[in-house]
């Protein structure tokens, strides 16, 4: 298995079903954080949820489609990043990312991301990679502009939650935008 440092003591690896104890945990302390930003289906309750939520993913990969990596700061999982889609036909994948509470305002999202884009674009090829989000995320609206991204638009009410539509941005970015900012 590979792991990745990013900063501070912090590292990028992929998270796999037998995380799921550790997941389980951590979703414990990130749960009602993350609630109204995420899927319905990643927010898990439990050691099943959480299994079943990382088997999921491993089943994506395994069809050369979504991917699951982990966020551990100080030896503890803190969030991660993944793609929440993969479509290495059509050369298009998006980026979704997860953070608890104790790990925001380092850059570990940015960096993370960046280690997924660069991997995209280089390694596999891919042409665009797209960025969604509420629009009232400004966390995760400074991260797409952080990573080069642009707003192509909002689609309206697209984003179900508490028995409420909100709104959603897209953001992306093409392969050779990625390579004119040198990363």
């Amino acid at each position: 298995m590979f792991s990745l440092v990013l900063r501070d003591g912090s590292r990028l690896a992929p998270l796999e079903v037998w995380h799921a104890e550790e997941f389980a945990a951590h979703m414990d302390r990130a749960r009602e954080h993350i609630r109204p930003w995420v899927g319905p289906t990643f927010v898990t309750d439990g050691l099943d949820g959480a299994r079943s939520t990382l088997k999921r993913y491993a089943e994506r990969q395994a069809e050369d489609g979504g991917r699951l990596y982990g966020i551990w700061r100080d030896g503890v999982l803190v969030g991660g990043v993944m793609f929440t889609d993969f479509d290495a036909g059509f050369g298009v994948c998006e980026i979704g990312c997860w953070l608890e509470p104790s790990a925001e305002g380092h850059g570990l999202i940015t960096e993370a991301s960046g280690v997924l884009l660069h991997w995209a674009f280089t390694s596999r090829g891919l042409h665009r990679a797209e960025w969604h989000c509420r629009a009232e995320n400004d966390r995760s609206s400074a991260v797409a502009q952080r990573l080069g991204m642009t707003l192509e638009g909002v689609r309206r009410e697209a984003w179900p939650y508490g028995g409420r539509r909100y709104d959603k941005e897209v953001w992306a970015v093409l392969a050779p935008e990625w390579q004119a900012l040198g990363r």
